[in-house]
């Protein structure tokens, strides 16, 4: 699997769930899953289709409680075409055992096709290639051509395609309990010749959704009547050695699109007024050339193949069109229905690649958090704290969509959920804020929208700091941090730590931008903020106070994770590794055996070391010395060496972010967390989770890995470079988009570092190194050697 493309050879049903989530086609506005259009839902195929910010709320009994939960919705299956012998039985691979198969996602045009060989007996066999798109320029058309030819003899061959609206939510096995029957009032019928059309509802959110299908083929088409699908219909005669082409382009619109009346109405006229499909490809192909352009890396060798298909899904969900949407980033891409399609703090890792090609998304995203900053300041005071709490997981309207259950798969059982007290999120929110801010220049943002947000999160935090005489530090009592298994302390009855490292440094950070950001306000701006936010004249003094005296315990040379992490029983991480083939999900496995990992120094994925991800060495020296902490070379290499032997990777950001740190702390080691990272999907290495859909945090933080962890990018006052080589790693460039320049390109190799910047009417550009400052002009090159 090399070059531009994403090739599966032979059919294996085993793996047609993980082959159906990384071939998924979308164009930031819906994602369908790269199944077989001959399939249906069932334990071995899931053709979902899902529209992004598209959800719904369903209750349901579990457990013997009433549980609510919003998911994204799967919205009714445009991909049907099914096809038989005249008379004969539907062909699949399931009931037909195929003598060919190959799929290939091809990358750089964003199709995905598809060749099937069905033998049919007697020497004679059917072959089957296909040609699917989801329109990246026109983000409401797909396209599927397929292509039949008869082998060894003449054949009578059947068709049906169809818009199947009974679709569910059934995509992920441990939610089956719940109630996946999110669409209603399903209607279909027939309009113009070879074209039909399906209509429903959203249950709860009562979203309106329309469909429209036009199938063109050398055959007459007729249209069926059948409960809840709008079926056509057509039979072939195939000659041996001659193609019939079949087309089906369709249509999707919802009533959350802007400018239209009717989602029906309009999935029609698009349609009607569709092109025929080579001049679909055609602009398709144009559209993804252009968008490539502005965002590719360059990188060699089968890293960069990886890094390709990395790209390719965080365009499918995050593509220009974003920036029309009230949409955040779901976690799992609009792949499947893990996570229920919410929105976590894996923006954390997507938005700094964003930022430096596609800034306009990055804003859209931001300002989905925006437009539900009141719900976060509604959830702060329900805790009686002023400021703004960001949900753990968020869906359509900003309310806490974290379920208050989880099944464990190894022993049945549901158990509480306390991850809803991960409300490090909100630092995540303020990191993405500023990083952006730096990343553009725009200063609209940074003093409109961002200043709201940051400063309400920092209000948060510092009302959620309390003084505690005898350590005489503020103190974060009663959350969970990144690691996610430890969620209480042994034997206690309530749920919450006190005292995350991770939470409390960033809580600092924040406060200290927020003061960094009030005293940058042009005056009128700042009486109109504080005006508007009730902002009291004590308060700026109290977020000096409350970042300069945040609490972070050490133990034994090391950060703690925690307050009395130091308390807790060493693992027998030999042991189990010896009686279970994989312990990424320890917690899992400690649970059904009576179990639980909050006893022990276990962690899930990177905690404390998420600090060293998030900033670079100089400025989390800085941070600590604010807080009053030395944090030296020789304690960080302490704190990395610790933490390292005692988490279990039951993330696919922890490799990520263990291969970043590890490139400066102990770059011998680097590579093996850099591989995991890049094969995290591909390979499935958490068990089954990537049929489920894409990790997109981890994809996309692969990307940033290249393009700031590696170089050692900081955008303050130019771009500031700080190269760390790393072998395997040695030799990559991208272009990128900064301060109004476009297509600024850096390469390294070799030990040199060439920036070209395209010629324009801004101004140069700083590029900043440990031992200099060269400032490169508009249609200029600079070679730099760079410092050993």
């Amino acid at each position: 699997m090399t070059g531009p493309a994403w090739e599966y050879d032979g059919y294996r049903p085993g793996e047609e769930r993980l082959r159906e989530s990384l071939c998924t086609l979308g164009n930031g506005y819906f994602a369908t899953r790269g199944a077989l259009p001959e399939c249906t839902a069932d334990d071995i195929h899931y053709p979902g289709t899902y529209a992004a910010g598209c959800y719904n709320r369903l209750t349901s009994e579990v457990a013997g409680r009433r549980v609510e939960n919003e998911d994204m919705v799967n919205l009714p299956n445009w991909l049907p075409l099914r096809f038989r012998p005249a008379g004969g039985d539907w062909l699949t691979p399931d009931t037909t055992p195929v003598t060919e198969h190959h799929q290939v996602l091809h990358l750089d045009p964003g199709t995905l096709e598809r060749r099937t060989r069905y033998p049919l007996g007697g020497g004679a066999s059917l072959l089957v290639r296909q040609v699917r798109l989801v329109h990246l320029a026109d983000p409401h058309l797909a396209a599927l051509r397929t292509e039949f030819t008869a082998e060894g003899e003449p054949l009578d061959l059947e068709v049906e395609a169809a818009l199947d609206g009974r679709v569910t939510n059934s995509g992920v096995a441990r939610y089956r309990e719940l109630d996946g029957r999110h669409l209603t009032r399903v209607e279909a019928g027939a309009a113009a010749p070879g074209t039909v059309w399906l209509r429903c509802h959203t249950r709860t959110s009562d979203i309106g959704v329309g469909l429209a299908a036009r199938l063109t083929a050398d055959a007459p088409v007729r249209h069926a009547d059948e409960d809840r699908r709008a079926v056509q219909r057509l039979t072939l005669r195939l000659l041996p050695g001659r193609t019939a082409t079949v087309d089906k382009t369709v249509a999707l619109h919802t009533s959350r699109d802007p400018a239209i009346s009717d989602p029906l109405c309009a999935a029609l006229d698009r349609t009607a007024g569709a092109p025929p499909f080579e001049t679909l490809l055609e602009a398709h192909r144009t559209a993804w050339q252009q968008l490539w352009r502005r965002t590719a890396l360059d990188v060699p060798g089968e890293a960069g193949s990886i890094l390709r298909l990395h790209l390719f899904h965080v365009l499918q969900t995050l593509s220009p069109h974003t920036a029309d949407l009230d949409v955040g980033v779901p976690a799992r891409g609009l792949h499947g229905e893990a996570y229920r399609g919410h929105v976590f703090w894996d923006e954390l890792f997507v938005l700094p690649y964003l930022n430096l090609h596609l800034p306009e998304v990055s804003r859209a995203l931001l300002r989905y958090r925006h437009r539900r900053l009141d719900a976060a300041c509604h959830a702060a005071a329900a805790l009686g704290r002023r400021g703004a709490l960001y949900p753990w997981q968020s869906g359509s309207d900003g309310r806490e969509e974290t379920q208050q259950l989880h099944l464990n798969p190894r022993s049945g059982r549901w158990l509480p959920d306390h991850s809803r007290l991960q409300h490090h999120v909100g630092s995540a929110v303020a990191y993405n804020i500023w990083q952006y801010c730096e990343a553009t220049g725009d200063t609209d943002f940074r003093h409109g929208e961002g200043a709201e947000m940051l400063l309400q999160i920092a209000r948060f935090w510092a009302d959620s700091a309390v003084w505690d005489d005898h350590l005489g530090r503020y103190r974060i009592r009663g959350v969970v941090g990144p690691d996610e298994y430890h969620d209480a302390y042994p034997g206690a009855a309530r749920p919450g730590l006190d005292d995350n490292a991770y939470t409390n440094v960033t809580a600092a950070w924040v406060l200290g931008r927020a003061l960094e950001l009030l005293a940058g306000l042009p005056e009128p701006r700042r009486r109109e903020l504080t005006e508007y936010s009730g902002l009291a004249d004590d308060e700026p003094a109290r977020w000096e106070q409350v970042s300069r005296r945040l609490h972070i315990p050490f133990h034994d040379g090391v950060i703690s994770q925690f307050d009395g992490y130091a308390d807790l029983a060493e693992l027998d991480w030999d042991g189990y590794r010896k009686r279970y083939d994989d312990i990424r999900r320890l917690d899992r496995i400690l649970e059904a055996e009576g179990d639980t990992v909050n006893r022990y120094k276990a962690s899930k994925q990177a905690d404390v070391l998420m600090l060293g991800y998030l900033f670079s060495p100089g400025e989390l020296r800085g941070l600590f010395q604010r807080l009053g902490h030395r944090l030296d070379e020789h304690t960080w290499t302490a704190t990395v060496d610790h933490y390292l032997h005692r988490t279990s990777h039951g993330s696919t950001l922890s490799g990520l972010v263990h291969g970043w740190i590890l490139a400066r702390a102990r770059r011998a080691d680097a590579w093996r967390f850099v591989q995991e990272a890049l094969r995290g999907d591909i390979a499935d290495l958490q068990g089954g989770t990537t049929g489920e859909g894409v990790h997109l945090g981890a994809m996309a933080g692969t990307l940033d890995l290249v393009q700031r962890g590696l170089t050692g990018l900081e955008t303050r006052g130019g771009l500031c470079l700080d190269p760390v080589p790393l072998p395997e790693l040695s030799s990559y460039g991208f272009s990128l988009r900064y301060h109004g320049h476009w297509g600024v390109r850096l390469r390294l190799r070799s030990g040199l570092l060439e920036i070209a910047v395209p010629a324009s009417d801004r101004s140069p550009i700083d590029i900043r190194l440990r031992d200099r400052v060269v400032p490169v002009g508009p249609g200029k090159t600079a070679r730099l050697v760079l410092p050993d």
